[in-house]
């Protein structure tokens, strides 16, 4: 009899989850600790490994279901099971093969018909609160065959534009999406038929196998049909009444979004709530916010402009939509102020002409930003309000332990903010590489939705187009940014003799609720001291 594996005690008083991913299929060979399914619950998205080794059977579950501790998830056919089997059935040696073909076939329908054809692709969780995105490219076509973990499409997200890769391999039989299409996480992207399947397929009809195949298939049948069925209403009557009727998702959506809850009114089944509930609550309270005395981010309706002249219009870009919606929050709500200096270069220009080299050699750039990154990293040592962020709901303020920079970074596509993690643990010329590589990576829209979370602080230098100073919108949860001017060469008086000296011009804008004028100033400054004298990092950095 196979072996069933069922969800094991996870501590952390989780008694449930949610199914993100099925990570097997029927016919694996499952070993011991493998991780088997991505399960999220109220607190993160694990993978929980096998206890079990063998041929998977039959799975019981699929993605989306909610699983309590104890129940069963799949079925495993150890290899001394299939050894001891044999002898038990009056049969000649060729029906073993059958027997297994015919416990496969009905086994399989009980959780998903997809085993008797093609196997669905569908967009997998990206993370990150990622629920749509919209189709770049598709990278494959009807007959290709398709390798797993092979790139299927680019998808253009609110963050970043992403390879998806295929978690199912075979030959392609239908693609359900085209170009410019908006998809939905769960939502098929295409249609596989596996080797398995293929060859599967013509034994299965016919099982022209001896009268003890069938029994133990009726035998198994009987016995799994009520097991797959009983467990799947247990967690959904169980789970919501301990809080409030809704989904670890869910309840994880409304903690990172800021939003109540227990405000929330669920469109489902005994008021049930859902993620687009959540989503539209909030939609709600910032458009309240955004029509409330005083705001002057309500849009007002526009004229007709072909009136004038000719127009044309053209739909905004993901990254573009979501820029202006959050860069007009964080101006409606944060209460911001922008203080200016100049800092001294020539020195360290000289230096970094100087060293340029090495820095190339190593394969990065050491440009002026790189040289930025570290003085800013040092400086958040030195001025921890700076490397924090604000819970208004709790009424609390959060101090960083980490060190990351966001550089902002200008693409054809809209501007895009990768992070550059752990620069007090980086010397000049790593940080030089990293940012190179970064660069690039975001350039050629390679950059993951991952590798552009988790900023302490973000530097936007704008030097390479000119200008002499601007006021940078703070991008919350962060409470600074510094923005970079173009460094020009101006006469300054030094020990009374006048001197060409290289400027460049900073501007710090702050989030005042956090931080004072006079911590701005003693802030901006410090960083001015220490690009006019790096002795300053190391003394006080």
């Amino acid at each position: 009899m196979p072996t069933e594996f069922t969800l094991p005690d996870l501590g952390e008083n989780i008694e449930s989850g949610d199914v993100v991913s099925v990570m097997v299929a029927i016919g694996d060979t499952l070993a011991e600790d493998q991780p088997v399914i991505e399960l999220e619950t109220d607190k993160a998205v694990i993978e929980v490994p096998s206890s079990v080794a063998g041929t998977i059977t039959e799975i019981l579950i699929q993605q989306g279901d909610t699983l309590a501790v104890g129940q069963a998830i799949l079925k495993v056919e150890s290899a001394a099971q299939e050894q001891s089997a044999a002898p038990a059935t009056p049969a000649p040696q060729p029906a073993a093969a059958p027997t297994e073909e015919a416990v496969e076939g009905p086994k399989a329908a009980a959780p998903a018909p997809a085993t008797s054809g093609p196997v669905e692709f569908a967009l997998p969780d990206l993370g990150e609160n990622i629920e749509s995105g919209d189709v770049v490219s598709v990278m494959v076509a009807i007959g290709d065959t398709l390798a797993e973990d092979q790139p299927v499409i680019e998808l253009e997200t609110d963050k970043a534009v992403i390879e998806v890769p295929s978690s199912v391999a075979g030959t392609i039989t239908e693609i359900l999406i085209q170009q410019g299409d908006t998809l939905a996480v769960g939502q098929a992207i295409l249609k596989v038929e596996s080797a398995a399947q293929e060859q599967s397929a013509a034994p299965a009809t016919p099982a022209p196998q001896p009268a003890a195949a069938p029994t133990e298939e009726a035998v198994e049948g009987a016995v799994e049909g009520p097991k797959a069925a009983a467990p799947a209403p247990v967690p959904a009557a169980a789970t919501p009444t301990k809080l409030v009727p809704a989904a670890p998702s869910t309840r994880r959506l409304a903690r990172e979004i800021g939003v109540d809850i227990a405000q929330v009114e669920g469109s489902g089944p005994g008021g049930r709530i859902s993620i687009d509930d959540v989503k539209s609550h909030s939609k709600k309270l910032h458009q309240s916010r955004a029509v409330a005395p005083g705001s002057a981010t309500a849009a007002a309706p526009l004229p007709d402009f072909s009136q004038w002249g000719e127009i044309s219009r053209e739909p905004m870009s993901k990254v573009r939509q979501i820029t202006a919606e959050r860069l007009s929050q964080a101006w409606a709500t944060i209460p911001m102020v922008t203080q200016f200096d100049k800092a001294d270069t020539t020195d360290v220009e000289k230096w970094r002409k100087e060293y340029g080299k090495k820095a190339e050699a190593a394969g990065g750039k050491l440009s002026p930003t790189a040289i930025l990154i570290k003085v800013l990293g040092a400086a958040l040592k030195a001025f921890p309000q700076f490397n924090a962020s604000i819970d208004m709901a709790n009424q609390e303020i959060i101090y960083k332990q980490y060190c990351n920079i966001g550089i902002a970074v200008d693409t054809p596509h809209g501007l895009l903010v990768p992070v550059i993690r752990d620069v007090d643990q980086k010397n000049i010329i790593e940080l030089s590489v990293a940012l190179t590589e970064m660069a690039q990576k975001t350039r050629e829209r390679k950059v993951s939705p991952a590798e552009m979370q988790g900023a302490s602080m973000t530097i936007s230098n704008v030097g390479a187009m000119g200008g002499t100073a601007f006021t940078p919108i703070v991008n919350p949860p962060e409470v600074a940014i510094l923005g970079v001017a173009r460094s020009s060469v101006e006469p300054t008086y030094i020990d009374g003799q006048l001197q060409p000296r290289t400027i460049m011009p900073l501007s710090l804008s702050y989030d005042h609720r956090l931080i004072d004028g006079a911590d701005g100033a003693r802030f901006l400054r410090w960083i001015c001291a220490a690009l006019e004298n790096p002795f300053v990092v190391l003394l006080e950095g």
